[in-house]
């Protein structure tokens, strides 16, 4: 009874240690995705785009610079009051009335529609930061199943010179196992190229210094989405920035529009005219300048100028929408694809899980058998590949799981 408590325990110890493990890791996987945020060069770009873009607002709301003309007579011009001396002219241009709020709306709207393309570029590093550390985690452990299954293919092979000292079998079983070994070497030489690679392309994603250590866990977490299919479709609808930037793109041809409309009115000049009289005979006493009052007005005559501006601004819109039609399209068939693949994954885990597991028994079987001479070596090495290529599918569906798992919720708009 006491072994059984202390056999407990240790599982309890043992399955505690392995949840810390995967929160740590979980908590590693979060820190890059911060500072990957912070540092991604594409990622800074479209912020400062949508910073630009938020600098137009000031900008198109402004009304046009006011004009101040100057005026020098070289030859005086006489006049019953007395010769002009110089005049100032200054004027200012007044365009319709709304004509300035819809600039501002629609340079609003544009700016808005940058921060969900900025967005977007986020979601879409986050989900290029997580897919890379997966890779890198499945990587790392193909390479660990391979160093273990040289060192079981080193014990076999020991195993079959002592059967061969001993004349029970031929010298063709360590032949076997020496091609095994060589396979299994070169495939693990491939695997370390493909770790370099991946820690190259992960650490160029947080634009971190190169040869900086990454973390991944012994064993990938086992997450699974907490939406169904129908809500996961709905938050797509809803929070997909893409979808998100094209909606705010047609807001903004609808205040594009009603710019054109106003723009074709006619506008309004205001200003005053300043005339400097010098001294003359007829001068009546105090009255050195004289002021006037200008008003006037610019008329849009050229009317298929502002219709041609129009069109264009409907013809975008129709093609807004039908951008918009065709991405709802593309999402729908991206996300029945994730979805199929995360359920795949699923069901693969449970498989693997099972058949290496069986595996691991007939391999210890027939390891026995082989020893009393009543096996085939060859039945030893297939079973043996076979555990080891159930290891890197478990490995694999593990890591396609929580790979989907990303995609879907870069697909939502996280």
């Amino acid at each position: 009874m006491h072994k059984i408590m202390k056999r407990i325990i240790y599982i309890m110890s043992l399955g505690a240690l392995l949840i810390s493990t995967v929160l740590t890791a979980q908590e590693d996987l979060e820190r890059y995705l911060v500072t990957a945020a912070e540092h991604n060069p594409g990622l800074r770009s479209a912020f400062n785009e949508y910073m630009a873009a938020l600098e137009m607002a000031p900008q198109v709301r402004a009304l046009p610079d006011p004009q101040l003309a100057f005026s020098y007579f070289i030859t005086p011009m006489e006049t019953r009051m007395g010769p002009q001396r110089f005049k100032l002219e200054a004027s200012q241009m007044f365009p319709w009335f709304g004509t300035l709020q819809a600039r501002e709306d629609e340079a609003s709207q544009n700016a808005k529609s940058k921060y969900e393309v900025f967005l977007e570029k986020r979601s879409e590093l986050f989900n290029q930061v997580r897919s890379t550390y997966y890779d890198l985690y499945f990587s790392r452990r193909a390479m660990d199943l391979a160093r273990d299954n040289l060192r079981l293919l080193g014990v076999f092979h020991n195993l079959a010179r002592i059967k061969i000292e001993a004349g029970k079998v031929s010298v063709l079983d360590e032949y076997r196992i020496q091609m095994e070994i060589g396979e299994m070497e070169n495939q693990l030489a491939l695997l370390v190229d493909q770790e370099h690679l991946l820690e190259v392309m992960f650490n160029n994603l947080l634009n971190a210094e190169r040869g900086q250590p990454i973390v991944t866990p012994g064993v990938l977490w086992e997450d699974d989405l907490l939406w169904s299919m129908e809500q996961v479709q709905d938050s797509i609808q809803a929070r997909n920035h893409g979808l998100l930037a094209l909606s705010l793109e047609q807001e903004a041809l609808a205040f594009r529009k009603e710019l054109v409309q106003k723009e074709g009115k006619p506008a309004f000049m205001l200003g005053i005219e300043y005339t400097v009289i010098g001294k003359g005979p007829d001068q009546m006493a105090g009255t050195d300048a004289i002021m006037f009052p200008m008003v006037g007005i610019s008329i849009p005559l050229y009317r298929n100028k502002y219709r041609a501006m129009v069109n264009e601004v409907v013809y975008l819109q129709e093609a807004r929408e039908a951008e918009k039609s065709e991405k709802i399209n593309m999402l729908e068939t991206i996300q029945e694809r994730a979805w199929k693949e995360y359920r795949d994954a699923g069901r693969r885990i449970v498989l693997f899980e099972s058949q290496r597991e069986l595996a691991s028994r007939s391999l210890t079987l027939l390891e026995t058998e082989y020893t009393t001479g009543s096996t085939n070596f060859e039945e030893i090495l297939r079973m043996e590949r076979m555990w080891l290529e159930y290891g890197v599918e478990l490995e694999k569906a593990r890591t396609d799981k929580q790979a989907a798992i990303s995609f879907i919720n870069y697909l939502m708009g996280k």
